[in-house]
């Protein structure tokens, strides 16, 4: 992978491993399995991030609940087929280093760095507080012609910047990957929780184009 590529898509998490490992899928002979990590926020909370680990990184027949991980890599999406033929876009940290620490950190870390293009109108809305929020979804490219599609959210005078913007432009963001339990009701009238992930804004900046010309 490309060293510009890379730059694109940037993700440092440390917490605390909260599940075993299950098998996700297999390439070229190799596994990958997913396991989730208990990642606190400031205001006491958690956020549940799934990792996709290669079983070439670490040993996934160990059950690691209670450890402290901290796992480097990008953040990624793919397709899952579902029972009813459709597909559902899923949401990983996908590690390419995982480092175990000997006791528990003070503080955790979750840094989040894209660049990407706007792929989707942006959604602006405000809360019945009158809080300003902004949702959209940013295409990061990856290798072999591939993108990573993310879900953004930002807040306040950010959230009115980013409902200005336009599908296609190119931004950067640094912020924090959440998780949000919502509830989705389903044809039989039952109730089901959900979970969803998305990128929370801290900072975002709009790449202009190089309108410099060469002259001979």
């Amino acid at each position: 992978m490309s060293e510009k590529v890379m730059e694109n898509n940037k993700v440092s998490v440390i917490g605390t491993v909260v599940s075993e490992f299950t098998f996700s899928h297999e390439v070229f002979g190799e596994g990958f399995y997913l396991v989730d990590l208990s990642v606190s926020r400031l205001s006491e909370q958690a956020d549940i991030i799934p990792l996709m680990i290669s079983e070439r990184l670490i040993d996934v027949t160990k059950n690691y609940e209670g450890c402290t991980v901290e796992a480097i890599g990008q953040f990624r999406s793919y397709n899952a087929a579902q029972e009813n033929g459709s597909t559902k876009l899923m949401l990983t940290v996908f590690a390419r280093d995982v480092i175990f620490y000997d006791a528990e950190r003070e503080t955790d870390l979750n840094t989040v760095e894209l660049n990407g293009f706007i792929c989707k109108p942006p959604i602006y809305r405000t809360t019945p507080f009158n809080r300003e929020i902004t949702d959209f979804l940013l295409a990061v490219n990856r290798s072999y012609n591939k993108s990573d599609y993310i879900p953004c959210i930002a807040w306040g005078r950010n959230a009115r910047f980013c409902g200005k913007l336009s599908v296609g432009e190119n931004v950067k963001v640094v912020g924090r990957m959440q998780s949000r339990v919502y509830q989705k009701k389903q044809p039989d009238g039952s109730v089901l929780d959900k979970t969803a992930y998305e990128v929370s804004v801290s900072q975002i900046e709009l790449n202009k184009p190089d309108l410099q010309k060469t002259t001979e």
